[in-house]
């Protein structure tokens, strides 16, 4: 993500990465140590994104927007909120409804956190972005303060709705991001543990 946020022009078009991860702690910039418990085998990564401690792991869907966002128009507020209504309708997909909560960035179901967001923004271009929770061990979140929230549970797809199939799940994410962004297509990639967009304007 950073390579090519760094080598990116004008030119480059955008790119939405999805994947899914092995289990690992991430720390943003700002992140602190009184949100780490006894992380046992996990490892801890430091990253460069905005906000505190969150846990990745199979059964878990990770996207990447790397987008220029002043070809949306966009400022990082309404960028932040076009992804978590992005995340909301595909949660909605499956029946679930997903809410915000004032001041904590990311989707709730009933109280409980579903999805965390996290971006950094470089010479106007994104990268990181949000995690959903689909079919996961949630256990490793109790090593953790989760995106430094006390008290706060983690839920997930599967404790709300049937499981869905994970092509499907990556298509109608790609379905909601082109009517999100105005993009004509999003082709999508295989990579050897992610899926890689390519967009067209």
């Amino acid at each position: 993500m950073q390579d090519f946020t760094q080598k990116r022009d004008e030119q480059t078009p955008d790119e939405l990465w999805l994947c899914q991860h092995p289990p690992v702690f991430t720390q943003g910039q700002a992140g602190d140590a009184a949100h780490l418990g006894q992380l046992g085998d996990i490892p801890l990564v430091a990253t460069d994104r905005g906000g505190q401690v969150t846990y990745h792991g199979p059964g878990q869907l990770v996207f990447y927007p790397l987008f220029q966002l002043n070809r949306h128009a966009l400022g990082v507020k309404a960028f932040v909120e076009q992804l978590e209504t992005i995340g909301m309708e595909l949660l909605a997909c499956g029946g679930i409804s997903a809410s915000r909560l004032t001041g904590k960035p990311g989707l709730y179901v009933h109280g409980d956190k579903i999805a965390s967001l996290g971006l950094k923004i470089k010479r106007g271009c994104s990268y990181h972005g949000m995690s959903m929770n689909i079919d996961m061990d949630l256990t490793p979140f109790h090593r953790i303060t989760p995106c430094g929230l006390t008290g706060m549970n983690m839920t997930q797809w599967s404790a709300h709705a049937p499981i869905p199939d994970w092509y499907w799940l990556c298509q109608q994410l790609i379905r909601i991001v082109e009517q999100t962004f105005h993009y004509s297509s999003l082709r999508l990639e295989a990579q050897e543990t992610s899926w890689h967009c390519p967009t067209s304007p």
